[in-house]
Order: C-alpha cells, then structure tokens, then sequence
C-alpha cells in the first residue's frame, strides 16, 4: 500500500512549489496553507520521522519588494529577488514551525555542492547534524552566488538531488498536478492518470509532453527527471497536488498520486554506488581490532589503521584492506591523505592538537562505506 510509504519513511524531503506558497498577485506568502503544512510536518516529527524541506518561492517573493514586477528578469536581478525573499520566506517558515517548537535551518546550495565529493559530504554532515539535533533544514538553490553553469534551474531536481545525498526514504513532490498521466488531460479527455511506476520508460517519457507544451520543461519534464534520480538512488517519490490544506496528510489518507518505486533502498543504492561507481584514489591498511570493529557494523577509526597508501583527497574513494592485503570494501575517506597520515593510529582527543582543528570521529562512516567481505 503505498501511503505505507510515507507512514514509515524514516527521512522524507518535501519540495514545495512556489505556485503554493507565494500569491502570483502581490508575491506574498500563503501564510494559512503554510500554517497548516507546519501542523504536517510536526505530526511527522511527532511519528519519530524526520524532514526536509526544499521550498521555491524566494524570487517570487523578492521580485515584488524590489519592484520588479511580472517582467522577465536578467540574472542579477533574479539574484537581487533572490536575496530578498529568502529572508521573508525563511521567516514565514520559521513563524508557522515555531508554534511547535520545530526549529528551521536554512541552507543555501548549488549543483556543484551535490558534485563535487568534498562538498557533497560537507553538506551531507551538516544535514545530518541539523536532523540529528532535532531540526528542519530549510532549502533552495543559492541563486545569489550561481551563474547558468552552476544552476540546477529548477528545485525538482535539487529536492532529487538532495534527497541522494541524505540517502532519504521518499520525496513527495508537492505540485499543482495531482501525478503522472498518459497524455496532458486539460487536452485529451482520453488522458489516464497514472497511480505507479517502477522504471522511467521512454513511453513514460513521452507522457510528460514536449518543453513548449503545458506540462512541459518546469514541469512534468523536471518532475521525471527528479524521478530518475531517486529511483537510481533508492528513494521514493510521490508528485500529488498540493493546493488545499495539510497535503502530507492528504496523502496519507490516500490523496490521488503518482508514486515511483524504486527496486532498491536508500542504504542498499548507497553502497553499490561506493562499491562500484567510484575510482579509488588509495588505500587505508587496518589492524586486526579495527577489521574485527567494522564485522561489527561500526564505523573506521583512525586509531585502527596502521598505514595510508597513495594521495587522495577528503570525500575520494578509498580502498579498505587488512594487515595481509586482503580488500575488505571501498569507502570515502572524511580526510584528505595528508591529514589522515596524521592522526592514524591516534585517538579523536588528539586530533584538534595534530591537524589544527577538529575533523570528524570517523576517517570513513559506515554510511560511506560499502564492504566486501571482512575476515580476520
């Protein structure tokens, strides 16, 4: 069943789309749909889930402060409105979540931060820490500082992308759509909609019509295209539309649909990505203790590894051997070599001392890691 889905999803990311959230008229924020979102989201918190949120809307709202109306915007301008509505949007949501006590984090990102491997984990760690403290990181695309070689262009993609990086269990892509159908219904009356798919297909494809039709490039084009990303990454996805009130828990009692599923999950992608998809650029060799740690499940430490083998950079993959030269896995070290050369063998008090500041517990997480067989 798939609201199952979302009831015991563990991390869900939300995009909201502008269209929801600003007032097309005068650029102000829904501030009762925004209201009852909040009341979603905390009942999700309340069910132990955590969530994050990737809202549009910050030019939407900027442009009318800076009196730029409904005209075209050059990308200084888009960047200026940028600027300015970031700060109204992540003040409505920071009133609204704060009647339950939920705290907003708001963190800015380009396309450049969910590929480059050092920054992807930079930003994957403070995700994690925001979550873990108990908050709500709040998202969107900083188009401030992006040029068009940097862009996503649209926060389909970049909720897709985000939802990669935290290895989340569902988006839920909140639209003026309710899903997928088999051809645009405000022109077909033979149109179906389409309640599951498991593969994007090149017929799947052709259902979201061409970028100068209605559902075109900014919709359902970017909206499969957020697909493929999470079905490749073990994730979930859920396009509804969200125009009434509390749509998360619309979508709960069974609100018409279209979800992706994908074959593998979040965790389970992860690895084989690790495992597989990345060039190792050197190797860390263990002793028996910290072989014996990750049979265990546990992350790897410094103080288990004896020596560091070639040059690599932090968040580059790195091969995983026991002290007979027998690979274990493949991880991505939280260090660069010369760092890690370092602290081996050293204890996580000692770090700050020897490096200059303090870095991570772990040289490679168990999130990171994916192994092969560990034997003594």
């Amino acid at each position: 069943m798939t609201t199952k889905l979302l009831s015991e999803a563990h991390r869900v990311v939300i995009k909201i789309g502008s269209a929801l959230l600003v007032d097309d008229a005068d650029g102000t924020v829904h501030r009762a749909w925004l209201t009852a979102l909040a009341g979603d989201i905390a009942a999700m918190k309340a069910r132990g889930q955590e969530v994050i949120l990737v809202s549009s809307g910050a030019i939407a709202v900027g442009r009318r402060h800076l009196g730029l109306g409904n005209r075209a915007l050059k990308l200084d301008e888009k960047q200026a409105a940028a600027a300015t509505g970031q700060i109204r949007l992540a003040h409505a949501y920071q009133e609204v979540l704060d009647q339950y006590d939920i705290t907003v984090a708001q963190v800015l990102v380009t396309l450049q931060d969910t590929e480059n491997r050092r920054r992807y984990l930079n930003a994957r760690g403070t995700l994690g820490a925001i979550l873990r403290l108990g908050g709500v990181p709040l998202i969107n695309e900083n188009d401030t500082v992006a040029t068009d070689e940097i862009r996503f262009g649209d926060n389909d993609r970049l909720a897709a992308r985000v939802a990669a990086m935290v290895s989340a269990d569902i988006l839920v892509l909140l639209s003026d759509v309710d899903g997928l159908y088999t051809a645009n219904p405000d022109a077909n009356a033979e149109a179906r909609h389409v309640p599951e798919v498991k593969d994007i297909t090149p017929q799947i494809e052709a259902m979201a019509g061409d970028s100068g039709s209605m559902v075109g490039s900014g919709g359902m084009v970017t909206k499969l295209a957020a697909a493929k990303i999470c079905l490749h990454n073990g994730c979930a996805m859920a396009i509804m539309k969200g125009t009434e009130n509390a749509p998360l828990t619309r979508l709960l009692n069974g609100a018409q649909a279209t979800w992706f599923k994908p074959s593998l999950t979040p965790a389970r992608a992860r690895k084989r990505w690790i495992a597989g998809a990345l060039q190792p650029t050197g190797k860390v060799i263990l002793d028996a203790g910290a072989v014996t740690a990750l049979q265990a499940g546990n992350s790897l430490l410094p103080i288990g590894v004896r020596h560091i083998v070639g040059h690599f950079d932090k968040g580059d993959a790195v091969v995983i051997e026991n002290h007979a030269g027998q690979e274990l896995g493949r991880g991505l070290s939280a260090y660069s070599s010369r760092d890690a050369a370092k602290i081996i063998g050293r204890k996580s008090t000692q770090f700050e001392a020897l490096l200059g500041y303090r870095g991570r517990d772990e040289l490679v997480h168990r999130d990171d890691m994916a192994l092969i067989s560990v034997k003594r």
